[in-house]
């Protein structure tokens, strides 16, 4: 086993719809009532910037691209020169959207309202493909994250996931509704995908209440060529598809300063556990370690690599 978090080779994350999260803390959210706020922040985020973000404090090499409009890039030109990722974000005019989040410290949870972004086109798209083929070599680890923009076909994830597996890339897709549903029917498919429960569920079209219905939907996909098949279940850790026996982790229960970003957190413990050339087991330990670390930080951000490895320490196993 190769030993987690000594990986230096580069990875390429794409966010084609990226935002700034603003993040409002309030004591208790009531619907209708007027609240007083004990905390705001404004993070630049979106998937794929929060994967980097992550993946930059354990050391790991980053190059971003993507869509980003000129109007308000200053917030995500400050994150990428703090942590040294490389910025390759293709500029449009405009500005990238806001995304609101009340921290609601009573309930331990989230409620997200984003915001309408930017508008993208085929010359859009066809800008960041030509970076991509710039950016990327065989065997280069590359992250297709998020929604997509208004103007992009649901199919935009699909159609890199070809270009990218033509030029030998490792793709991992972390998308939901139409535009994971195509790049999971199309012939290219990506080498590993995190779908959460219900995201899972509105791609199978059916609830899938019980561990062995999302293990036959997780296993059904892993069948038809998805390599690494990862549904992540919040508070409850992860399940782990690939060749052999499945695997459930999770870590005990933590008090959490924030959740905005731990679904994130976890697909940068993956691409970590990917480029260490971890078995599954090493890949589960790392990957919910990131998304129980990142519980402890606000923003995109994780703790000292010390502190990550402890935890990865800790990961409860078991085999299905």
């Amino acid at each position: 086993m190769s030993t987690l978090g000594e990986d230096i080779r580069p990875v390429v994350t794409v966010t084609l719809n990226p935002a700034i999260d603003q993040t409002i803390t309030v004591e208790a959210l009531r619907p209708g009532h007027v609240h007083r706020a004990s905390a705001v922040r404004r993070n630049a985020g979106g998937k794929g910037v929060n994967v980097a973000s992550c993946l930059a404090d354990w050391g790991t090499p980053v190059v971003a691209t993507g869509l980003l409009g000129s109007g308000n890039a200053a917030a995500f030109e400050a994150l990428f020169a703090a942590k040294g990722i490389a910025d390759r974000f293709v500029r449009l005019p405009g500005e990238t959207r806001v995304n609101v989040k009340i921290a609601d410290l009573a309930a331990a949870d989230t409620t997200d309202l984003n915001l309408p972004g930017l508008t993208a086109d085929a010359d859009a798209l066809d800008r960041v493909r030509r970076t991509l083929r710039e950016l990327v070599l065989p065997g280069t680890p590359v992250l297709l994250a998020g929604s997509l923009p208004d103007g992009l076909p649901a199919d935009s994830y699909a159609t890199l996931t070809a270009d990218l597996r033509a030029q030998g890339a490792r793709v991992v897709l972390d998308s939901s509704g139409p535009p994971l549903a195509a790049a999971l029917a199309a012939p290219d498919l990506p080498f590993c995908i995190k779908p959460n429960r219900h995201e899972l569920e509105a791609w199978a079209g059916a609830p899938l209440p019980d561990t062995e219905d999302l293990l036959a939907a997780a296993r059904g996909l892993h069948r038809c060529g998805v390599a690494v098949v990862v549904v992540s279940l919040g508070a409850d850790g992860a399940l782990f598809v690939a060749d052999g026996p499945a695997l459930h982790a999770r870590l005990p229960a933590v008090n959490a300063l924030s959740t905005v970003g731990a679904g994130d957190a976890m697909v940068a413990g993956l691409i970590a556990a990917f480029g260490a050339d971890a078995p599954l087991e090493g890949i589960a330990r790392l990957s919910v370690a990131f998304a129980t670390a990142k519980l402890g930080c606000f923003g995109p951000n994780l703790p000292g690599a010390d502190a990550v490895r402890a935890l990865a320490g800790q990961v409860e196993l078991s085999t299905l």
